[in-house]
């Protein structure tokens, strides 16, 4: 088990399942205002590159999943909201779109264990991860509009391919917030449960993830990373090979000796 301290994000690896924690509870755990974009990168890409870990849960400290950016900020004659507009859109490639990239390059599922307001990049935070699921606390909201902005972070992306364009329009031209409740009837989350179960639920749903064989876990999240992107043809052509690839691992042959001696399999990562 590893962890990270006295850093605006926290980790924690155990039984290949990695727990990635927004830390700044105070403020509600931001992207802005402090390290957290650097941090969640540096820490997005430990996980990426540990051959050890098979799934990734990414939560906030409690009160909030997270505030998106800080408001105050926006004032401050030295943010991005105040620079001119080439310096402003170069800030926003070299800073918070750094994150979409980040999650949608990951070999790895991802599950969101939303515990509070998730508002703004906040928001889509939670739609860059595969999964989604909800504490009663948690609350949406694609708010950009309502400060006279649009999301720079690649929500929009996100919340189309995750909810279809009816739902996505209506919540990023309303700029509402949506309960838990709600969120569920959306299907902008796979689950809703009490607050104090959330965590616990999320580790049982990864737990299931990190017990199948680790290679042809990464390997079925990048097939459906490819399926996002390519017409059939060339995506039959991409399932034949990865396919051929799983034929020669230990894990599958030990999954099929497993099935045939009516016994638990012992995957190795080979």
């Amino acid at each position: 088990m590893a962890r990270m301290s006295k850093h605006p994000v926290l980790l924690e690896i155990s039984g290949r399942i990695a727990t990635v924690t927004l830390n700044d509870p105070e403020r509600r755990n931001p992207v802005t205002g402090n390290d957290m974009i650097a941090a969640l990168l540096e820490t997005f890409a430990k996980v990426q590159a540990d051959p050890q870990v098979s799934v990734m849960i990414l939560t906030g400290a409690d009160p909030a999943f997270c505030a998106g950016g800080d408001i105050k900020e926006m004032n401050d004659p030295d943010s991005v909201f105040r620079k001119e507009p080439l310096a402003a859109a170069q800030s926003y490639v070299d800073g918070v779109q750094r994150l979409p990239l980040a999650l949608y390059n990951m070999d790895i599922p991802t599950i969101a264990a939303v515990n509070g307001p998730a508002v703004g990049a906040g928001c889509d935070l939670t739609m860059m991860c595969d999964m989604r699921i909800a504490s009663e606390k948690a609350r949406f909201g694609e708010v950009f509009l309502n400060l006279g902005i649009i999301p720079g972070d690649a929500g929009s992306w996100f919340l189309l391919r995750r909810l279809g364009h009816q739902k996505a329009a209506d919540l990023t031209f309303s700029g509402r917030m949506v309960e838990a409740k709600e969120a569920l009837e959306l299907g902008l989350v796979l689950e809703l449960v009490p607050h104090e179960k959330l965590m616990e639920r999320a580790r049982e749903r990864a737990a299931v993830i990190a017990a199948k064989p680790p290679r042809a876990v990464r390997v079925a999240k990048r097939l459906m990373r490819n399926a996002e992107r390519m017409d059939l043809p060339d995506f039959l052509n991409s399932a034949a090979a990865y396919q051929a690839l799983m034929h020669q691992t230990e894990d599958h042959h030990e999954a099929v000796a497993a099935f045939v001696e009516k016994r638990k399999p012992n995957f190795t990562g080979r």
